[in-house]
This record gives structure tokens, C-alpha cells and sequence, in this order.
């Protein structure tokens, strides 16, 4: 299905009513929105599925090596 929005002052987006019931967005909830080829991708944020893509992004990177890099930027 196919929905408008409005963009209002201050560059806000008004997200139709059935869309946000249907994504289960409500009031004070947060979003992400993506770039890509197409436009523009929005998303529900979830905290447990934006862990889960924390913690894959960050598989095989150990605080070892956090640390090191953060020597070399500090000039240690």
C-alpha cells in the first residue's frame, strides 16, 4: 500500500495515522530513516533488533584491538 505524508515547518514528517497503527508507532517513539538508491527507508526502532545489529556489526572486534586504536589516536 501506498501512503503520503506531509513535510511541515522545521522539516517535520507527518506520518498517516493507518501507517503508524499498522507499524506500531506511537507518540515519543523513535525511528530511523535510511538513505538508499530508491529514497528513503523508515524504520520502527526496535532496541533489542538495533542491538542485535550493534552486536553483529561488531563480532570479531575485540576490546584488545578498541584499545589499541585508541593508543594510536592518543599518541601513546
Amino acid at each position: 500500500m501506498t501512503y503520503h505524508a506531509k513535510v511541515i515547518a522545521g522539516g517535520k514528517i507527518v506520518i498517516p495515522a493507518d501507517l503508524r497503527r499498522e507499524m506500531g508507532i506511537m507518540d515519543g517513539d523513535s525511528v530511523t530513516l535510511e538513505r538508499n538508491a530508491d529514497g528513503i527507508t523508515l524504520r520502527r526502532d526496535d532496541p533489542a533488533a538495533a542491538l542485535a545489529r550493534i552486536r553483529e556489526s561488531m563480532k570479531g572486534y575485540s576490546v584488545d584491538q578498541f584499545l589499541r586504536e585508541r593508543r594510536l589516536d592518543w599518541g601513546e
